[in-house]
């Protein structure tokens, strides 16, 4: 009994597990049924790609993993970063992580593919200041059973990712130049995975997809991708708006208790800090941060940055390049087909009773914050007045006026800059753009199962990625049978087609081919039961948001 128990215990070993040997080791990971049925595929989790980021390089660009002795156990996730998860549930701790976090995740259909199979790279979200590729929300059985080398990063995120001294030591943009270093592990490795390192597609959602903005713009980034996938976010959003990085690092060092005017000084203390003494702390430079605090889309303080100095930076300022927005129309964008969208409904997850009172009881609120610093007091108040006659035309800020509420957040977080963005995108170095919207709504949405009762309907931020990836902590069944399993694999046919081919629709989908956005046309398709070809992604909103940019920011 004991040999026929010890044969069947090999057998079973030599189908789950699976070795490889990548450029810096041997790695054991495993084979997993993918929970659909549709496939089965090689799992690789925790692959460092990058030495931790800890004591004396701290804060500062990544440097690439040293090769390992023996075989790597690759079937467990490496940590995650350390972090304040405000997007996590009932059942998760909210702080987490350590430094040593600079891992990533990789998925294999077929490790020896007739023909090497594209891959994609994807970029969690989380307002730069949280989140991680774990199977937590990206579990992969929906894209690589559509024959897709699936790669999944953490990055440093927070005051460790993208605090900024203005030095040539600390110039900022840590958690970036992760996510650049991440692509270089993976331009040299895919191949052992069965993947092509020349058909890459870099993918991301909400933060995550104002990072794929910002890695079309950056020349350390290019030529380490060829498809852009663009998702809920780009670099203009205001959770990604910067304000006065340097500043905010001497106050951040005054709040944990060291004075100096010494960057070198503050460089060498913070260093010193106990990591966990990042997590969650706000270090404000002016008064109405304290406001912003209450508020999630405001609250972000450690974003990326256009760079001052040093010779290596992931994206340069200059005298004729101070925003994204002039970045775009200098010309400083890379090589790439790009797919880009947003949810319809982006922000209705977030309403509720108190969220409205917020607004209600401080109106600046719904001033964007980079409208704010830009503006002088009385243009504050105009603006303000603008605002509010726009979505509702006078009528005080409660329940009775949700939707019109609903509408606002959507268009003025995330919609009108997604517009601006992709209408931006119209140079010669560009190649293909598609617009999406996305409006499935079934019981795969998540996150708006409390909002129904106030009379919202439609797809907020985050649950477009639910039918793309097989979130494991919400442990969701699939039914192949049920109206959910149809709209993920139209859904992750869609995203998988532009991996593959550079086209959602390279052949027709329901009939629909879908058109090329162009900034006349601005032809866009809607993603639901059916999909509707659609014109002028974000209407009269967008065009609004557009018209205060130009007459504040003159951009």
């Amino acid at each position: 009994m004991d040999v026929r128990r010890a044969v069947i215990l090999n057998l079973l070993a030599t189908v789950c597990c699976t070795t490889i040997r990548v450029k810096q080791g041997l790695l054991r990971g495993e084979v997993l049924e993918a929970v659909t049925g549709n496939c089965r595929y090689h799992s690789f989790k925790g692959i460092p790609y990058a030495i931790p980021p800890v004591g004396v390089l701290r804060f500062k660009a990544p440097e690439p993993a040293t090769p390992w002795t023996g075989t790597r156990d690759a079937t467990k996730h490496g940590s995650v970063c350390t972090q304040y998860n405000f997007l996590a549930i009932e059942t998760e701790g909210r702080h987490i992580g350590t430094e040593d976090c600079l891992f990533l995740n990789v998925y294999s259909p077929n490790m020896n593919p007739k023909e090497p199979l594209p891959g994609v790279i994807f970029i969690h979200g989380g307002g730069f200041s949280c989140g991680s590729g774990n199977i937590d929300n990206y579990g992969p059985d929906f894209l690589v059973c559509e024959q897709i080398v699936l790669v999944t990063i953490n990055y440093r995120v927070g005051l460790l990712g993208f605090l900024s001294l203005d030095t040539e030591d600390v110039p900022g943009n840590a958690g970036m130049k992760d996510q650049v270093e991440a692509f270089k592990w993976v331009q040299e490795n895919i191949g052992y995975f069965g993947g092509d390192p020349n058909k890459v597609t870099i993918m991301g959602q909400s933060a995550g997809g104002a990072s794929v903005g910002l890695h079309l713009m950056s020349p350390m980034s290019r030529g380490l991708y060829q498809r852009a996938i663009v998702m809920s976010g780009v670099p203009m959003c205001d959770f990604g708006a910067p304000y006065q990085p340097r500043r905010r690092a001497f106050k951040l060092a005054k709040k944990l208790g060291f004075v100096t005017t010494d960057p070198r000084e503050l460089l060498s203390f913070l260093q010193s800090v106990p990591p966990e003494q990042f997590i969650d702390t706000y270090a404000p430079v002016i008064h109405i941060e304290e406001l912003w605090k209450k508020d999630i889309y405001k609250v972000h303080v450690s974003t990326p940055v256009l760079e001052n100095v040093g010779n290596n930076s992931f994206l340069r300022s200059t005298k004729d390049l101070n925003t994204y927005i002039k970045a775009i129309d200098t010309g400083l964008v890379n090589d790439a087909d790009i797919f880009i969208g947003h949810t319809d409904q982006e922000s209705i997850f977030l309403l509720n009773e108190d969220y409205l009172k917020l607004y209600h009881d401080n109106p600046e609120l719904f001033v964007l914050k980079k409208l704010f610093v830009a503006s002088k007091p009385d243009t504050v108040l105009d603006l303000i007045e603008i605002i509010q006659r726009q979505y509702f035309n006078g009528r005080p800020i409660n329940m009775d006026v949700i939707k019109e509420f609903a509408a606002y957040s959507s268009e003025a977080n995330f919609i009108s800059d997604i517009r601006r963005f992709v209408d931006k995108l119209q140079n010669p170095h560009n190649r293909r753009r598609y617009f999406y919207t996305f409006s499935c709504v079934s019981d795969r949405n998540y996150y708006t199962k409390g909002v129904a009762k106030y009379g919202l309907h439609g797809a907020s931020h985050l649950e477009d990625l639910l039918y793309i990836f097989d979130a494991k902590k919400l442990n969701m069944t699939i039914d192949n049978k049920s109206r959910e399993y149809e709209l993920i694999k139209k859904t992750t046919n869609i995203f998988g087609n532009f991996i593959k081919y550079g086209n959602p629709t390279p052949s027709p989908i329901s009939g629909l081919n879908w058109p090329e956005y162009n900034n006349k046309d601005k032809m866009y398709v809607d993603i639901n039961d059916e999909l509707k070809l659609r014109q002028d992604p974000g209407g009269k909103g967008a065009r609004f948001w557009r018209e205060i940019y130009d007459s504040v920011l003159h951009i």
